[in-house]
């Protein structure tokens, strides 16, 4: 497996973004990963989508941080500082689960709130009802956890054509069709940081296509089996979706409905945002999930 690594000089002086890195191996990709707050405190565990990186989280990171916890937000392989296999087929829906799953091992991390949007809930989500004894909580937003089944939304059917047939693929330009308000350009220029050519973006020219949209697909017997531990998860789980995001609309009723765990949480729709409610309403997002993480301590 051919592996490309971003220079570490793409990501100086980032705006917004002064957190030290860390890294750890997990089955043979070096994963990037914020750790900020008391290593024994209960671990926010943050997980990105596509195409964006940890830098999506960097507006919640001190708030949570403020509120004494430990802020944990991955790259997911392929993208921000992580290793970045140079070939599309290196990348499958299961090998994203396992390099997640495994770094969670290697941090030990327990009493986890998993904060997952867009690729980080179709990957976390499925970690989580995989080793459910890891986490305590979840919050899901503008994400889902997909089987194959039901009419596939013009909106998605769109993205994932582009995706495979522009001949370049503008990952800041991408965050900031995916928002609601206008990005600085040097905030732009920050999502295209790990990708100084288009030879690094295999994995985001690749995502679209692993997202599960028949029932043959070879991802779905292990996300329906995910969906019969979440069918009975009575953990505390909140839905955050934004009210501008027209790929995951009306998800978020699939989510209380089905999972145990939701009912009677205080479900919040983030106004004014967009798909990246993380860029556009950051701070608001995560004081949701600190007093929702207080109310279900």
């Amino acid at each position: 497996m051919e592996i490309l690594r971003t220079p570490d000089e793409r990501f100086s002086n980032l705006p917004g973004y002064p957190f030290k890195p860390h890294y750890l191996e997990a089955d043979g990709q070096r994963i990037h990963y914020v750790d900020e707050g008391p290593r024994s405190a209960a671990p926010v565990l943050m997980l990105h989508g596509e195409p964006s990186w940890s830098y999506l989280y960097r507006k919640m990171i001190p708030v949570f941080v403020s509120a004494g916890l430990r802020a944990v937000a991955p790259d997911l392989v392929g993208f921000g500082r992580s290793d970045k296999p140079a070939n599309r087929e290196d990348y499958t829906y299961e090998r994203h689960v396992n390099w997640i799953t495994r770094f969670i091992q290697k941090l030990d991390l327990r009493e986890i709130t998993l904060v997952c949007q867009d690729w980080g809930g179709v990957i976390g989500l499925r970690v989580a009802a995989e080793h459910p004894e890891r986490f305590a909580r979840i919050v899901a937003a503008n994400t889902g956890l997909p089987t194959g089944e039901g009419p596939i939304g013009d909106a998605f059917m769109a993205w994932r054509k582009f995706s495979q047939e522009t001949p370049t693929f503008p990952v800041g330009q991408i965050v900031q069709g995916g928002c609601a308000n206008a990005l600085a350009p040097e905030v732009v220029a920050a999502y295209d940081a790990p990708f100084p050519e288009e030879r690094f973006k295999a994995g985001a020219r690749q995502f679209p296509i692993l997202v599960p949209i028949a029932p043959d697909d070879p991802a779905v017997p292990a996300n329906r089996k995910a969906w019969e531990v979440l069918r009975r998860w009575e953990k505390p789980f909140l839905t955050a979706f934004s009210d501008g995001d027209p790929v995951t609309k009306g998800g978020e009723l699939l989510l209380q409905s089905a999972i145990p765990g939701a009912r009677n949480q205080p479900h919040t729709t983030i106004k004014g945002a967009g798909h990246f409610l993380q860029e556009d309403k950051g701070e608001e997002l995560a004081s949701v999930i600190v007093n929702f993480m207080l109310s279900n301590s």
